[in-house]
């Protein structure tokens, strides 16, 4: 698809910014949406894209994000969740506000932000709504009991918009991605050899191919990761 609306929510460098750059291309409006947008203005620069300031927790500022986009460029035909939150303890230690904040940042925000779009999708006949899942997503790990928790259920939310939303032509889908991305720098790339890492322009077009699958065969959620990487 060309033309129209995509909102990036949790945008910044990696994935997200890869995102930006190919929908940009296709001739699409982006909006970058993020807690901090400090650090959006050379993306947004490059991507003539729109910033906005929105903590995904929050139902008024996600709300107000949408209002805003309603008096933008075009129809909103494309949404991102990308933020996540996580806290590394031992189980007994974990604090209790910040299991919160990773519940709310990971999964509650998700459902904030597909419920707006979804509201959107359905006056107008269409759309796709992604979401950005982790290995967390189906497998609990030690020391990270609160963002397997957030992953899980936004792995379970996805689910069922997408059983519910399909019919009404909203493709809604979710994404394993099991493996580090690689960042600008990373001391981790010489290690992990050759495409140890996933590179964020091939998740990119992952997504994108997803969002171009024709309606006859849509797919709810596909897995990604390096070829060195344990299954």
């Amino acid at each position: 698809m060309s033309g129209g609306v995509a909102l990036i929510v949790g945008a910044g460098a990696g994935l997200s910014a890869a995102l930006a750059r190919r929908l940009a291309a296709r001739g699409m409006h982006v909006a970058l949406a993020a807690r901090s947008t400090d650090k959006l203005g050379p993306l947004a620069a490059e991507t003539q894209a729109s910033v906005h300031q929105c903590d995904a927790s929050d139902p008024a500022q996600v709300a107000a994000l949408f209002a805003a986009l309603d008096t933008g460029p075009g129809a909103l035909q494309l949404v991102v969740y990308n933020p996540s939150y996580r806290q590394r303890a031992p189980f007994i230690e974990l604090d209790a506000e910040e299991v919160r904040k990773t519940l709310m940042i990971t999964c509650y925000g998700g459902f904030l932000v597909g419920q707006e779009a979804a509201k959107r999708m359905l006056k107008a006949g269409g759309g796709a709504i992604l979401f950005t899942g982790a290995s967390a997503s189906v497998k609990g790990y030690k020391l990270s009991a609160p963002f397997a928790m957030g992953k899980f259920g936004l792995r379970g939310l996805a689910q069922s918009m997408a059983r519910e939303l399909a019919p009404q032509n909203i493709h809604v889908a979710h994404f394993v991605i099991d493996g580090g991305i690689e960042k600008e720098g990373d001391p981790r790339k010489d290690a992990r050899g050759e495409d140890g890492l996933l590179d964020p322009g091939a998740i990119a077009d992952s997504y994108l191919h997803v969002y171009d699958q024709p309606r006859s065969a849509w797919t709810w959620e596909l897995e990604l990761r390096p070829w060195v990487e344990n299954f």
